[in-house]
C-alpha cells in the first residue's frame, strides 16, 4: 500500500476515512485500486483534507469508476449535465430530497452504482449525513424472513416524488419506474443486501396492498435501526463516495436558514439481481 495513504474505519459497522489522496490531481492506478478495495470493504468512504475540485475534475474522477448517470428529474448544472448541485439556504422550503433514508434513484431500471458528493459550503453546525449498512440489515433477519423476502420483487416508482419537487423547474421531467428484488446480490462482493427504501419502493409484487404496506413499513423501520447506522459530520471539501447497492443514506436538514452547498456525480450501475 502507498505509505502516504491512510484508511481508518469510521465505525465498526460502516464507513472509513481516507487521507493522503489528493482528488484534485490525477488518480494513479495504484490509488484507484486502493479506493475501490476500500469502497467495497467499507461501503462508504470519506476523503478528508481535500481541496475543492472543479466540475471538470469531479466528472473525470467519477468516470474512473464507470460511465456517469444523469439524474432523470433534478436540475442539471449549466454546461455540466453530469453534475447534480446540492444547495439549500434561507430560501429553501425543503432540503434536496434527502430527508428520509434512501438509495439514489432506485426507481431506474439500472440504478446508480455509487455517488460521489463534495460539500464546499457548510453551516456552522448541523447538516450531517447518515448512512446505513444494508448487508447488516439483511443478516439481522431471521432465516424464515430471509427465505420469504428472497423470492420477492417490489416496485420502485418516482412520479409521486419527482412531480411535486421538480415539475415547476421542468414540466417534461422523466419519472422512471422499475421492478427490483427486495433482496439484491452485490455484483462484486456477492453479499446479499436489503433493497427497499421510503422514497421509491411502493409495492411488493404478489401481495395485497395491505400486506405489502405492512411488510414494507416493517422493512423500512428495520433498515433504519441505529445499529446499522453512522452519522457523518462534514468538514469543508470532504468527498463522500457511497455504494448505492448496499447502503441507504439520509441528509439531516437541521440547519435552516443557513447554507449548505456542494456537487455530486453518480456512476451508472447494473440491473439489480
Amino acid at each position: 500500500m502507498n505509505n502516504k495513504i491512510t484508511i481508518k474505519p469510521y465505525a465498526p459497522n460502516i464507513g472509513a476515512i481516507i487521507t493522503g489522496i489528493d482528488l484534485s490531481k490525477e488518480i494513479s492506478n495504484s490509488e484507484l485500486k486502493i479506493i475501490k478495495d476500500a469502497f467495497h470493504k467499507f461501503l462508504v468512504i470519506f476523503f478528508q483534507e481535500q481541496f475543492e475540485i472543479t466540475p471538470e475534475n469531479h466528472i473525470k474522477l467519477g468516470k474512473c469508476f464507470g460511465d456517469l448517470h444523469i439524474h432523470p428529474a433534478a436540475p442539471k448544472m449549466k454546461n455540466f449535465p453530469e453534475i447534480f448541485e446540492i444547495h439549500t439556504d434561507k430560501n429553501s422550503k425543503i432540503s434536496n430530497g434527502a430527508e428520509d433514508f434512501h438509495s439514489d434513484v432506485s426507481c431506474d431500471i439500472k440504478p446508480p452504482l455509487g455517488t460521489m458528493l463534495q460539500l464546499h459550503i457548510l453551516p456552522e453546525s448541523g447538516g450531517d449525513t447518515m448512512f446505513a449498512n444494508m448487508y447488516m440489515a439483511y443478516d439481522a433477519l431471521s432465516n424464515p424472513m430471509k427465505q420469504f423476502l428472497d423470492e420477492l420483487n417490489a416496485s420502485h416508482e418516482s412520479e409521486h416524488f419527482y412531480k411535486g419537487r421538480y415539475s415547476k423547474i421542468d414540466e417534461n421531467i422523466k419519472c422512471p419506474s422499475a421492478i427490483h428484488p427486495v433482496v439484491r446480490t452485490h455484483p462484486v462482493t456477492k453479499k446479499k443486501a436489503l433493497y427497499v427504501n421510503r422514497f421509491f419502493t411502493t409495492q411488493i409484487e404478489g401481495l395485497s396492498k395491505h400486506e405489502s404496506k405492512l411488510i414494507l413499513n416493517y422493512l423500512f423501520k428495520h433498515c433504519e435501526k441505529t445499529e446499522f447506522q453512522i452519522r457523518y459530520r462534514w468538514k469543508q471539501n470532504d468527498m463522500a463516495f457511497w455504494d448505492n447497492r448496499c447502503t441507504l443514506h439520509k441528509a439531516i436538514w437541521d440547519y435552516f436558514p443557513n447554507e449548505r452547498k456542494g456537487r455530486r456525480v453518480t456512476i451508472k450501475g447494473d440491473k439489480p439481481f
